[in-house]
């Protein structure tokens, strides 16, 4: 037998492997409504699409802080986004249209017509037309079946790496599968381009302004920008981009209308004067149920406590932790935990939250009455090594809560002292205290004649960024002025 010969018979062999692994893939081809194209769904069908969004919908609403409590603004988002998919390919598919309770600016689409924007984007956008702008995207992700289409590629992955766990052994394989899973994590930019494209068209045949949709993304990444400049890290706007999984820029946008192939309507609709009525007094920023940031100050009515990091730290939160981002790479996260055991917070902080670490300096504190408990340690990190230190608190009960300082060992010393002072200003509200901690919301003024940008700002509860924050909340450039008679949005407490 010649070494020619033993080369043939496994490509021959490899053929044959290809073409049974073909075989149930082939059968996983379906055509997406909107586009007429064939995609490999790997064996989703629509029946199937939609029992997947009906089996994640409670848990998305659920992990991404609820529907917000406001039956006539969740009422008026759906009927714009029944509008815009009766102008769908899809027009009988049942869709479901849900506004979360969240600061954060997102919009999103689960298989089988389930769409959600947040209440931080409802407040962003300044007409019916750019909130129909989003709308009309995720419904493209749905009528497009873009969904369906990932699950085919991750089929399709999946059977690569069990050809490379068959020819080059399991090793091989797992090293691909990280690379699979990131091809398929977020759309691709084909997919967004085209979400964009079948948007548009839907914008267009509901009589909305097509140019909304530019517009918007240009309040987008203004307000990232901003986002980005008051945390001290201006050139790093995409970290602060909610909506990054999107790679969508406004001449991509105006590429996509062209491509869309649509006129525009003779009388396009904005709907500017009705969509503000709508969202005068919706809560913006911070929900009671999250806590209050008021500067570098954080407070959690409900749970009634309340912590001041250092200045220069910029704080952000979340519906499970609250974290400050500071100078030289420095950080603070904290949450909240629950004490599995009893015990003290010594054993607590080295049996239960740092279990086989390191720990150096362990010692018991009291602050401001509460039993608590520290340690530091060092960790290595994407960012190099990294100073730790660990408090945690009980509140009461088994209820603990945590800080954990994060610093560049270089810079530890020179914060230690802030991060100190952070520590023991964690303390217990009184109910009074809780009782006058009120929400941000936000109301529609009209201006009055020689009002400028700045006076109207200036009204707003911010402590610095009061013009910028007004600008962007309003699509206003840095040169744009107001006249008597316009009405804009501006954020005021209570």
């Amino acid at each position: 037998m010649s070494d020619r010969t033993c080369l043939k018979q496994p490509r021959k062999w490899l053929a044959g492997l290809a073409m049974a692994m073909a075989l149930p893939l082939m059968a996983g081809c379906e055509t997406a409504p909107a586009t007429g194209e064939q995609i490999f769904t790997g064996g989703m069908t629509q029946e199937r699409e939609r029992e997947v969004g009906r089996e994640m919908h409670q848990e998305a609403k659920e992990q991404f802080g609820g529907v917000y409590d406001d039956p006539e603004l969740n009422e008026y988002v759906s009927s714009i986004g029944n509008l815009l998919a009766r102008t769908s390919e899809m027009p009988n598919l049942d869709f479901t249209f849900t506004v979360i309770d969240s600061p954060d600016v997102n919009a999103f689409a689960l298989p089988g017509g389930y769409v959600y924007v947040t209440r931080g984007l409802v407040a962003l956008a300044n007409n019916e037309a750019e909130l129909a702008s989003v709308i009309g995207h995720e419904i493209g992700h749905v009528t497009a079946r873009h969904a369906a289409a990932r699950q085919g590629s991750s089929v399709l992955a999946g059977a690569a790496q069990l050809g490379l766990a068959v020819l080059l052994g399991g090793e091989a394989a797992q090293a691909a599968a990280p690379v699979s899973a990131a091809m398929i994590q977020s759309y691709s930019r084909e997919q967004e381009f085209e979400a964009d494209t079948l948007g548009i068209r839907y914008l267009a045949r509901a009589g909305y302004d097509t140019r909304a949709s530019s517009a918007f993304l240009n309040s987008l990444q203004q307000n990232s920008r901003l986002n980005a400049e008051m945390a001290g890290r201006g050139g790093a706007a995409d970290d602060f981009d909610i909506m990054q999984s999107h790679p969508r820029t406004a001449d991509r946008v105006q590429q996509a209308a062209a491509q869309a192939g649509v006129s525009a309507p003779r009388d396009p609709m904005l709907e500017r004067d009705l969509y503000l009525s709508k969202i005068d007094g919706m809560l913006y920023g911070d929900s009671p149920s999250e806590g209050f940031i008021r500067g570098n100050r954080f407070s959690h009515p409900q749970m009634r406590i309340t912590f001041t990091v250092p200045e220069g730290f910029h704080l952000r939160n979340s519906s499970d932790k609250v974290v400050a981002s500071g100078p030289n790479g420095a950080g603070i996260i904290f949450d909240g935990d629950r004490q599995q055991t009893g015990g003290s917070m010594q054993d607590y902080l080295t049996r239960q939250w740092a279990q086989g670490i390191r720990l150096e300096q362990v010692e018991t504190l009291d602050i401001n009455g509460m039993e608590a408990a520290t340690a530091v340690t060092r960790a290595n990190t994407n960012q190099g090594p990294r100073d730790l230190r660990l408090v945690a608190i009980r509140e009461s009960g088994n209820q603990i809560y945590r800080f954990m300082f994060v610093t560049p060992p270089q810079a530890t010393s020179q914060l230690s002292q802030g991060l100190r002072e952070t520590t023991y200003s964690f303390r217990r509200l009184s109910q009074s205290e809780a009782n006058s901690l009120r929400p941000y919301r936000l109301r529609i003024h009209q201006v009055r004649q020689g009002e400028s940008v700045t006076d109207i700002a200036n009204r707003m509860p911010f402590d610095r960024y009061r013009e910028a924050r007004f600008r962007v909340l309003n699509g206003l450039g840095p040169n744009d002025r107001l006249r008597a008679g316009d009405r804009v949005k501006i954020v005021v407490e209570g």
